[in-house]
């Protein structure tokens, strides 16, 4: 497991906004690799990032949902955090600094997102009435993994999948998997 600041190193030697948010790729590969993400989201709501990073996919989520949607985000990197709430001044103070595994949320969240790679999942659970999982990862590219199946990997800690999809973008060579969860 990286070190918080090992990520902000990762994250911040760059200047591009998806690179900071653990991406590479243009922002048309961004939108593939992501967007399907909002096909959870069936409400007005407030959508929880955990593991936010730069802030981008909080960013992104408002602008791509169909409904209004207040987002917050949570890491464990001091850096992401402050690069967060700097890049996003009217949300900085709906970005936290904290660890999936013992952060304390000020309330439960209508959406709660986390990458199936940050770990914390059963804990994570408890943070909002529906928690999105999702994995993206690349094809045609040696050196890139595949995203993981999600509704598979949720099932195999006993919880009921309300939804899941997959998608395959041949233009962009990305593909997400989600899978999605209520409590």
């Amino acid at each position: 497991m990286q070190t918080p600041s090992e990520f902000e190193r990762a994250y911040l030697e760059t200047h591009d906004p998806r690179a900071q948010s653990g991406f590479r790729g243009s922002a048309e590969r961004w939108e593939a690799a992501r967007r399907p993400i909002i096909e959870a989201i069936d409400r007005p709501a407030a959508f929880l990032d955990v593991g936010c990073a730069n802030g981008l996919l909080m960013e992104s989520i408002a602008d791509w949902s169909p409904f209004p949607i207040e987002t917050y985000g949570v890491d464990f990197a001091p850096g992401l955090v402050e690069l967060a709430r700097g890049r996003l001044p009217q949300w900085a103070d709906r970005v936290w600094l904290g660890d999936a595994a013992s952060w304390q949320p000020p309330f439960r969240f209508d959406f709660v997102h986390v990458r199936l790679d940050i770990g914390s999942l059963e804990r994570v659970l408890g943070f909002g009435r529906r928690t999105i999982v999702s994995s993206d990862g690349s094809f045609g590219r040696p050196d890139s993994p595949r995203a993981q199946p999600v509704a598979e990997r949720v099932r195999e800690l006993g919880l009921d999948v309300v939804g899941e999809l997959y998608r395959r973008s041949e233009e962009h060579q990305v593909e997400i998997a989600v899978a999605w969860v209520d409590g």
